[in-house]
């Protein structure tokens, strides 16, 4: 596994990442690593969240199968016939 070394971090941020590490009883390492996952995405996520917009795109370019979107109104009529 890589390492990553990481110099002049300032002060008010590296007590903050210990901070962070202890509340979540990590090593500072451990919460640097999570942090990462959680924040950069690799080329894995982006190519995921690349598929998923094209579907959510697909999905709004067929439009309402009514040919307009029901108002909201209408849909709670709708939902309380049910």
């Amino acid at each position: 596994m890589p390492t990553l070394y990481v110099e002049n971090v300032p002060k008010d941020l590296y007590e903050a990442l210990r901070a962070r590490a202890k509340a979540n009883r990590a090593s500072i390492a451990a919460e640097v690593v999570s942090l990462l996952r959680e924040n950069v995405p690799t080329a894995g996520e982006l190519a995921r969240r690349k598929k998923i917009v094209k579907r959510i795109l697909h999905v709004r370019s067929q439009g309402p199968k009514t040919g307009r979107f029901p108002t909201a109104e209408e849909m709670i009529r709708e939902d309380r016939s049910r």
